[in-house]
């Protein structure tokens, strides 16, 4: 059986009475302590971002700095093509500076004492011509970049 709309309801037109000053008393605080909770976890997540640009920056300079080592070897190299084709500036991978007394020893000592200032000291390099192709490779350590390999090589192939 349905009710008559105009039922008589007690509390329908009535609205609560306020609560009593003691009873909400530090609401505000509260309010203010989750406000400053929020802006702190926001200021981390923020220094957090800025930590990985900082490191992924770095990374990235030395990746540039990688390949501009390389060219600077190839251009001494192509002042002196002879030498470079027949071989002269060949060498292995070492991380240690060749002994300087002749113009190609000087190039590659230049070159290692370089690469060593811009890239850490552990940077290393290599030189293989065969004819008039060579390659370059530069090997250096970037554990503080993200790729999650702390070495990093970079190899360049050209005619001399």
């Amino acid at each position: 059986m349905r009710m008559p709309s105009s039922t008589f309801r007690p509390h329908a037109g009535r609205r609560r009475a306020p609560r009593s000053a003691a009873a909400v008393r530090g609401v505000g605080l509260i309010e203010v302590l989750v406000a400053v909770l929020v802006l702190a976890i926001g200021l981390l997540g923020v220094a957090a971002m800025q930590a990985t640009a900082l490191r992924n920056s770095q990374s990235s300079l030395e990746r540039s700095q990688g390949v501009m080592h390389v060219y600077t070897i190839l251009d001494a190299m192509r002042a002196n093509p002879q030498a470079a084709r027949a071989g002269g500036y060949n060498m292995g991978m070492t991380c240690a500076p060749p002994a300087v007394g002749t113009l190609i020893g000087s190039d590659q000592n230049a070159w290692i004492s370089t690469l060593q200032q811009n890239l850490g000291p552990t940077a290393c390099g290599q030189v293989a011509c065969a004819g008039a192709l060579c390659t370059i490779t530069v090997r250096w350590d970037d554990s503080r970049g993200t790729a999650g390999v702390a070495t990093q090589t970079f190899t360049a192939t050209t005619r001399i």
